[in-house]
């Protein structure tokens, strides 16, 4: 009898780990029938009801958040292609939430953030993708046109020598560098002239007595 009541609190045990076990792959059965479902939702085009499906399957299961990000991605990019920028930029900002490394949501976020003038803020996200890929020229050309922009001559030219340093026949930096040239000549003050020096007063002449 002894033995038999020493194994309940196993026997009991076991059955509760069958339980979850058990209730854990229904609810991946179902994230995964969401996330095939918003796929297909997406391939439709049919963004609105891919992102709502898609967002069910990841509060189930976070291996789908990469799938998420991208229907915001091309929601996002659909809308920018309608000329709905705010919208636009409203699906890039959710899908950087999900994925924040990703330099094709940067890189088109920023487009739209140009097309609106939103230059602070295209600034700040042609500033990260420069972190990510500090050689990419595309990108160093854009940001020393926007401080171009802001009157920032110091931070255009700098961003502008280093495009030439990697991609030395890039015309764009090249215009760019002799308009800068010209205007930061416009900007330093002419050296004045040294004073002329102050004629010395005739002497008086003494009279004769």
């Amino acid at each position: 009898m002894k033995k038999s009541f020493a194994f309940t609190p196993i026997i009991a045990l076991a059955l509760c780990v069958s339980h979850v076990s058990g209730a854990e792959p229904k609810k991946n059965v179902e994230a995964n029938k969401l996330a095939r479902e918003g796929a297909e939702a997406a391939k439709n085009q049919d963004f609105d009801k891919a992102v709502d499906l898609l967002r069910k399957a990841t509060a189930m299961d976070h291996k789908y958040t990469d799938e998420l990000s991208a229907v915001y991605q091309q929601r996002g990019y659909a809308a920018a292609t309608d000329r709905r920028y705010g919208d636009a930029v409203t699906d890039y900002d959710e899908a950087l939430k999900l994925t924040p490394k990703n330099p094709h949501i940067y890189e088109q976020r920023a487009a739209v953030e140009m097309k609106i003038q939103d230059y602070e803020k295209a600034l700040g996200d042609y500033s990260e993708l420069i972190k990510q890929k500090p050689s990419e020229v595309r990108y160093l050309n854009y940001r020393a046109y926007i401080y171009e922009l802001k009157n920032d001559m110091k931070n255009s030219m700098a961003d502008t020598e280093q495009v030439l340093k990697l991609d030395p026949n890039s015309q764009e930096a090249k215009t760019r560098k002799q308009r800068l040239d010209q205007k930061l000549a416009e900007q330093t003050p002419l050296t004045p002239p040294p004073r002329s020096p102050t004629p010395s007063p005739t002497p008086a002449r003494k009279k004769k007595p």
